[in-house]
């Protein structure tokens, strides 16, 4: 059969299996984040049927998914919010980096993996997905509320921690030398800075090239800055990601109104293909071995998150419920977390069982997190929050006289 006709049977089952999973995850009240990346275990490598012909195009297609919830997220903010949320969540920021990534390099070293798997491991497992939060948020209807913006901080800086991150820890995989390894850390910094002036000075003079009354130029001129913006931030060894985000952040008035509306399909499309393509880049048989470790460090590392997220919205005042929103819905890892894995093997001089860890690690995480996000909007839940509320504060023992 035609290589081309192949690609069209495939992807057209895919997309209407996902369609339908979709459909049934709704009927029974849960995230459609579990069951596409179980779609993508059972088509995978080691699943039960391989989709050749359309891996790559399916590649290709979550790296738009992911750009894509960022984009669409950065599209609530505005440069000012964001500038803003940043400087107020800086400390939330360096408790995050503290309560999740020392975890993931105490359990390498535990392991006897040696200092450079601990560094490896400390980014894997302090990263939380910008992808899979976003599409969670848009599930649960809470883009609207007071937590969100505090979750986006708590994102956007790890996101931009990471463009320091995959640089430096690039360097010492390689075993390079001091100076190659400041240039590339340099070079990251300098285009960090660079796309946050122009998405902050320079946004209004974006939206007005960009005309809100024409919904074809409007769609193609976004989508296109998007991805342009993305590929070249990924290119400097900066998160796309985080070029998607102040893509968003840069937009504003009507056009990033009616941008909004445009994109949402695409956005829910391309967000599927990325869940899918997780699961099917993981061979099932690799879990085994590694999964008592990785649940154990999941169950650690997930209540640093929520630990995380409750006291960065603490800080900022949010009330309880909002509080244990945040929490929950930043316990997922992803993307960040493969690639960083990925790095280490291919350099050849970490651990090899790193990576089976790593994947069975953000695969509980990435599927009991949307799951658990959604305890705060359970009865039961709220019942137990109002009884913590109206429970009487105990008196402070006297002091001895």
């Amino acid at each position: 059969m035609h290589e081309s006709t192949l690609l069209l049977i495939e992807v057209g089952a895919l997309l209407f299996g996902l369609g339908l999973l979709g459909r049934l995850s709704r009927r029974i009240g849960l995230s459609p984040i579990p069951l596409y990346l179980l779609a993508g275990l059972a088509f995978g490598h080691g699943g039960i049927l391989s989709l050749s012909a359309s891996e790559e195009f399916i590649a290709v297609g979550s790296e738009i998914g992911v750009i894509l919830l960022l984009v669409m997220l950065g599209l609530e903010y505005s440069a000012g919010e964001l500038v803003g949320n940043l400087r107020s969540a800086a400390p939330a920021g360096l408790l995050d980096a503290v309560l999740n990534a020392l975890p993931g390099a105490g359990f390498a070293l535990l392991l006897g993996w040696g200092w450079l798997a601990a560094a490896v491991l400390a980014g894997v497992t302090w990263v939380s997905s910008s992808g899979v939060v976003a599409k969670v948020l848009a599930d649960l209807g809470r883009l609207g509320n007071r937590e969100t913006p505090v979750i986006l901080s708590v994102l956007v800086i790890e996101d931009l921690a990471m463009a320091l991150y995959l640089p430096l820890v690039t360097a010492l995989l390689a075993g390079v030398g001091l100076l190659r390894g400041g240039v590339a850390l340099g070079v990251a910094v300098l285009t960090v800075v660079v796309v946050l002036v122009v998405a902050i000075r320079f946004g209004n003079l974006i939206s007005s090239a960009l005309s809100a009354n024409d919904p074809e130029a409007l769609l193609l001129g976004v989508l296109g800055l998007t991805l342009l913006v993305a590929g070249v931030a990924a290119k400097l060894q900066v998160s796309a990601a985080v070029g998607a985000f102040l893509v968003g952040i840069a937009l504003s008035g009507p056009v990033a109104h009616h941008a909004t509306e445009l994109l949402s399909p695409l956005r829910d499309l391309f967000a599927a293909v990325f869940f899918v393509f997780f699961g099917l880049v993981t061979d099932p048989r690799d879990m085994p071995p590694v999964l008592l470790p990785a649940l154990v460090l999941a169950l650690v590392t997930m209540g640093t998150k929520l630990l995380t997220g409750y006291l960065a919205a603490r800080r900022v005042g949010i009330g309880e419920p909002g509080r244990w929103r945040a929490g929950l819905a930043l316990m997922p890892r992803g993307e960040f977390s493969i690639v960083i894995a990925g790095l280490a093997v291919a350099a050849g001089t970490v651990e090899p069982r790193l990576t089976a860890l790593a994947t069975a690690y953000v695969l509980i995480t990435v599927v009991t997190g949307p799951m658990l996000a959604r305890l705060p909007d359970l009865p039961w839940f709220k019942q137990w929050l109002r009884r913590r509320a109206t429970a009487p504060v105990p008196e402070p023992l006297p002091l001895p006289d």
